[in-house]
């Protein structure tokens, strides 16, 4: 048998880093479902069955209370789910239309009733999803919302500009444009220190342009998007300034 060359070898070396690399960014541009399963007294619900649905596909993630009546769900797709819980002595729990959006944690505790797990609490009206995981400030758009507001370029990194802390000086004669990338500023960082993403993949203007995308972003192919403007999490690090997530729609 003949040994593998060196060229071979450094091949199939740059192929794992490959692989790997691939499978480190899909974890970016995802979201997480965390909360507490309670009784109407307060007291918290262990060992109960947690399961949510993602509305459009109807894939499902399984999971179970812990002794603290904690739950969660990690890297999910961005999208709407619908969440029910089971537990021994209380009626089923039902919630729909939960909004889960881009790199925003949401938080959905749960309050079971006593009685008969043939029963169902059915939740039609949802509460605002707040974000009680981590400290990141940004605002999330939906798909609704991404394709309802009025963009003349159809460029979705437009919507940055309707971000509080951005302002758009690309309009302004003082700026030579030639030398100075400062079309847009978040928080006052330059705009060549924003970082894009499509599904985890930086897809940055060379320029370092704000706003700016290297591949087409259109309404038609963005799930939604968030701008988180400060406090990110170390997974969306990478650079100094604004951190715009775009996943596509699946």
């Amino acid at each position: 048998m003949k040994k593998p060359t060196n060229g071979f070898i450094l091949c199939t070396s740059l192929l794992l880093v490959l692989l790997v690399s691939c499978s480190l960014f899909a974890q970016v541009g995802t979201t997480s479902l965390h909360g507490t399963v309670l009784d109407k007294s307060g007291a918290v619900v262990g060992s109960a069955k947690i399961k949510i649905v993602k509305t459009d596909q109807g894939i499902a993630y399984e999971s179970t209370s812990g002794e603290r009546g904690e739950y969660q769900f990690l890297s999910l797709v961005p999208g709407s789910y619908s969440l029910s819980v089971e537990a021994v002595g209380f009626r089923k729990f039902e919630q729909r239309d939960i909004e889960l959006l881009v790199n925003n944690p949401a938080t959905v505790n749960v309050t079971l009733e006593v009685g008969s797990t043939t029963q169902t609490v059915e939740v039609s009206a949802q509460a605002a999803a707040i974000n009680t995981t981590d400290a990141s400030l940004g605002v999330a758009f939906n798909n609704q919302q991404v394709k309802e507001l009025p963009m003349e370029s159809r460029n979705v990194p437009d919507l940055l500009t309707l971000q509080a802390g951005v302002v758009y000086i690309g309009n302004n004669p003082n700026i030579d444009t030639n030398i100075d990338t400062r079309s847009g500023a978040v928080n006052g960082a330059r705009s060549d220190q924003s970082n894009v993403t499509l599904d985890g993949i930086a897809v940055n203007n060379r320029a370092g342009n704000a706003f700016t995308s290297v591949l087409p972003v259109t309404l038609d192919s963005v799930e939604e998007f968030r701008v988180t403007t400060t406090n990110y999490n170390a997974d969306q690090g990478g650079a100094g300034g604004a951190q715009v997530s775009l996943p596509s729609l699946s």
